[in-house]
């Protein structure tokens, strides 16, 4: 797996102060997009066992929230392969930590079993990710009123919450009270 860009500090992507990862890798091609570079899968630089030590590194302070992974399409399975021995890590060294994920997929079509994007690490990965932002970019939804998402299609999944279902029932993050929207 590439990736494109880590932000060690980072304040739009999830509640309070994170590190992002983007990934490279998506086959989606939103219109509208606003990181069309990361579409290709060799863009950027190699994910390394370097690149997680930097990663686990700049988790490490009290001030961080947690990791955000976007893209790209984290849920690529190529990419899920990749990812999902790093989020181990993450969830083993810093379980106090949330994980944040998004990605162009709809859970319930397409990363549950019998979906386009689900793959052998998929069921694990999505136990070990907190807040799933799901739902493609559609530009003729876009709507700067909303928080971290970028148009109305798109919604913020409690994975915890959604798992104790079933996932039967999908159930939507609740935004701290400073963040909703007025």
């Amino acid at each position: 797996m590439y990736y494109s860009e880590i932000k060690q500090t980072d304040i739009a992507n999830g509640v309070g102060v994170r590190v992002t990862l983007f990934v490279s890798g998506c086959t989606r091609h939103c219109k509208g997009c606003f990181n069309p570079e990361t579409w290709s899968f060799s863009n950027g630089l190699p994910f390394t066992a370097e690149t997680e030590e930097l990663l686990l590194q700049a988790l490490k302070p009290s001030y961080i929230g947690g990791l955000t992974l976007l893209g790209g399409e984290p849920m690529e399975p190529a990419n899920q392969a990749a990812l999902l021995p790093f989020i181990r890590r993450v969830r083993a060294c810093y379980p106090e930590k949330d994980i944040w994920c998004y990605t162009g997929c709809i859970l319930e079509h397409d990363l549950l079993p019998g979906g386009a994007y689900h793959c052998d690490a998929t069921d694990e990965l999505l136990h070990c990710i907190d807040v799933l932002v799901d739902g493609a970019f559609e530009e003729e939804k876009k709507d700067l009123r909303l928080v971290f998402r970028g148009s109305s299609n798109q919604r913020l999944i409690d994975m915890r919450a959604t798992q104790n279902t079933g996932y039967r029932e999908i159930c939507l993050y609740q935004l701290p009270h400073m963040l909703r929207p007025r």
